[in-house]
């Protein structure tokens, strides 16, 4: 029952381990379903902790593999005669199954987070060179692709914007916009808006 019950507790620390390492990227997706995008750097720090929570999620999860799988001693089969009962199904090889299927979702969400966050569909209209203005921006605080998806779909819903490109690797952000519709510092607020500052 001991080896049950560590085993159950490996399969949630590995969950949160999980979920942990790639929190500063769920965040910005949570904060656009909640409306609130401002809250969307608050985990940002985290992300140069992302290796070790890799590392700890890998170790605990294979840790409970070991202790599912492993072959029972004789004392241990002698005795499991006393609780001939059938394991439920959260200490079941398939609930640990189910737990390393989600750990390695959440750990691989920096790079499908992308699909949470709406294409914008923009009208291709004809800006005047002399109106195009092509300018990149510092932004403090990107640690992942989600963070520029975040950026660029908040960027996007100004009118004006004919692109944008975030990049967390650059901290920067580069958009091209016509002048006569949209203003450089709504720009900069749209980007302050999502929790991730503008450097000037």
């Amino acid at each position: 029952m001991n080896i049950e019950r560590s085993s159950y507790s490996a399969m949630f620390t590995g969950v949160f381990t999980a979920i942990t390492a790639s929190l500063c990227c769920i965040t910005p997706v949570l904060a656009l379903i909640a409306g609130t995008s401002g809250m969307a750097s608050t985990f940002a720090w985290l992300e140069a902790f992302r290796p070790f929570f890799i590392g700890l999620t890998v170790l605990v999860l294979g840790f409970a593999w070991y202790q599912k799988l492993k072959s029972k001693s004789q004392q241990e089969i002698d005795c499991a005669c006393e609780n001939d009962v059938k394991p439920s199904f959260l200490q079941s090889k398939r609930f640990l199954l189910f737990v390393t299927l989600f750990a390695g979702l959440m750990l691989a969400f920096p790079y499908f987070s992308g699909l949470f966050y709406a294409q914008p569909t923009k009208e291709i209209i004809y800006v005047p060179q002399d109106n195009m203005v092509d300018i990149t921006f510092t932004v403090e605080g990107m640690t992942c692709s989600g963070c520029e998806n975040h950026i660029e779909n908040e960027v996007n819903k100004l009118d004006g914007i004919v692109s944008v490109k975030a990049s967390y690797e650059k901290s920067n952000t580069t958009v091209k916009y016509d002048r006569t519709k949209v203003t450089e510092q709504r720009i900069i607020k749209a980007i302050n808006n999502t929790g991730y500052k503008v450097s000037e």
